[in-house]
């Protein structure tokens, strides 16, 4: 039986590298945006089902939520969306960038888990188990200057999967985190630091080889493809130049 995957994030990024990975294995995919543009290319490239729908709207999720259940139910939440934005040290934040990290990271799993459950549940009921994945972050696990509210979003999405996967024991539901480290996407640092190319380049200059959209993507597909009874708790993937989320190698590797 053919299983049907919601992927958030859908219009670029891991989320875009994990819907055309998913669909290329056979899963049924609806990609999630805002940008339906970007969407509707992806659905004609590949056959991922667009859906148009901001996250940190709780109208558009209920949207979502009904138009899954009249289409077929959904047998795995792969949720990707989210963001940083700026850069500042905790005293020279602002309160709407932090605002809008929350809405994006925590509040946006929360109205998803509450608004996709009882699809989920039914269908594992019907196949046996389903999935809950979410891609949160390194920045969930360690602090860093000029990181105070991405910091804090991804550890308050990670905290709510640690959670949900305590309230879910005992029901055949996988609740899997994903925290990559260092991923060279065309905007996730771009977005945070207001579009500065300059400085978004500076970021990875001289590493070499960090993480692309297709290295997460493949991890996440392992996970959902994984056998039922096998839950991948908590990946954390980082690139080999990355030895922690402090430590990081600019240069050749090379042995010592």
């Amino acid at each position: 039986m053919t299983r049907r995957a919601v992927v958030t994030g859908a219009s670029s990024g891991i989320g875009e590298a994990t819907a055309r990975l998913l669909r290329a294995r056979g899963w049924d995919v609806v990609g999630v945006a805002r940008r339906a543009d970007r969407l509707a290319a992806l659905e004609a490239e590949t056959g991922v089902v667009a859906r148009a729908a901001d996250l940190t709207d709780a109208d558009d999720i209920a949207a979502l939520r009904d138009w899954l259940a009249e289409t077929g139910g959904v047998d795995a939440l792969v949720h990707v969306a989210g963001g940083a934005r700026g850069s500042d040290r905790v005293e020279d934040g602002d309160p709407d960038d932090w605002r809008w990290m929350f809405e994006a990271n925590v509040l946006s799993s929360q109205r998803l888990v509450a608004s996709l459950l009882p699809s989920l549940r039914r269908a594992a009921d019907d196949a046996g188990h389903a999935d809950l994945l979410f891609v949160t972050s390194t920045a969930a696990q360690t602090a860093y200057p000029g990181g105070g509210g991405y910091n804090a979003a991804k550890a308050g999405e990670s905290m709510l999967v640690h959670a949900l996967r305590q309230e879910l024991n005992g029901e055949p539901l996988r609740v899997i985190e994903i925290a990559p480290g260092m991923v060279r996407t065309e905007e996730f640092t771009l977005n945070r630091l207001g579009g500065d190319r300059d400085a978004a380049d500076k970021l990875y200059e001289g590493v070499e080889a960090p993480l692309v959209a297709d290295d997460v993507a493949d991890v996440i597909a392992y996970a959902l493809d994984a056998p039922g009874h096998v839950n991948l708790d908590l990946v954390t993937v980082r690139p080999v130049a990355q030895s922690a989320q402090h430590l990081l190698a600019r240069g050749p590797l090379r042995t010592r």
